[in-house]
């Protein structure tokens, strides 16, 4: 997802190469300005307010901003203290009640010293963040994450054994950064009766709250965005297959889940109701 997440440019695992005569470190931090305004709340009240965030990409992660210290309020600083591999001694705060849930690098080398005086907030342990008055969830958006939704006509055709559970000469390809393409299918070209919708949903901070569904003996085998947000509507209700679970065939080749497509499911933030996820669309 996006610079440094999954196969970005910045991942552990990028899918593309850096063009140089020597190979570049093993890790590589980018940080730049966000030049948005960017707000968070705890406790019904504004601890951070700034136009002068930055934002961290770090492999691995997804993106971090850091407020300067002068645009927060509230924090009390403990005795705990970390060592970041890349960026030194890190102090770490409370905000008001919530423990642990701020830090500072305060001993930076000199090239990351764009981060000094500078503080980030532990996503989970506030009530929300926002851009102006619109709520981000999951993280600080990625400016390099981007999905594309592309028609096609090419037949796709998706098999439990003998049975077939979809057949479509329609569907649409979902291009999304660090990501192989996903092939959703439209309801009217799927066998409804070989699906089975199962408990347990999955947020995803570019499309909404995903539901799963096992095909035959086949757990989790599916996937459908019922309510997908505005930017992916397009697929909004269309089902999705894993090709390591069932077999999938586009043009009568063989699908397989390609690396670094798997990816752990997103939680959702603290507060954040599904009917709030849903009111996201717009």
């Amino acid at each position: 997802m996006g610079l440094s997440w999954q196969q970005g440019p910045l991942g552990a695992k990028a899918v593309g190469t850096f063009l140089t005569p020597e190979p570049p470190p093993e890790r590589l931090l980018f940080a730049e300005p966000l030049r948005r305004r960017m707000r968070v709340k705890l406790g019904g009240e504004w601890v951070a307010d700034s136009e002068d965030v930055v934002l961290l990409h770090e492999p691995g992660r997804y993106p971090v901003a850091y407020f300067p210290r002068d645009d927060v309020t509230g924090l009390e600083e403990e005795t705990r203290t970390t060592n970041h591999r890349d960026l030194g001694a890190t102090a770490w705060f409370a905000v008001k009640d919530a423990k642990h849930a701020a830090w500072q690098h305060v001993d930076l080398p000199a090239h990351a010293r764009v981060l000094a005086d500078r503080v980030a907030f532990a996503w989970r342990a506030m009530d929300a963040f926002y851009e102006e008055d619109e709520r981000i969830v999951g993280h600080a958006a990625d400016p390099y994450h981007r999905i594309d939704i592309r028609q096609t006509s090419r037949h796709l055709v998706v098999r439990d054994g003998d049975r077939v559970v979809a057949d479509t000469t329609r569907p649409l390809a979902l291009y999304e950064s660090g990501f192989a393409p996903r092939w959703y299918v439209p309801r009217e070209d799927v066998d409804a009766s070989a699906l089975k919708h199962v408990e347990g949903e999955t947020f995803c901070p570019y499309k909404g709250l995903a539901s799963y569904y096992d095909i035959g003996d086949h757990k989790r085998a599916a996937w459908s965005y019922p309510e997908a947000w505005a930017e992916v509507v397009r697929v909004s209700d269309w089902v999705s297959f894993e090709p390591d679970v069932v077999e999938v065939r586009l043009d009568g080749r063989k699908l397989a889940l390609e690396p670094g497509q798997t990816v752990v499911p997103h939680g959702v933030d603290r507060g954040l109701t599904p009917e709030e996820i849903k009111g996201q669309q717009r």
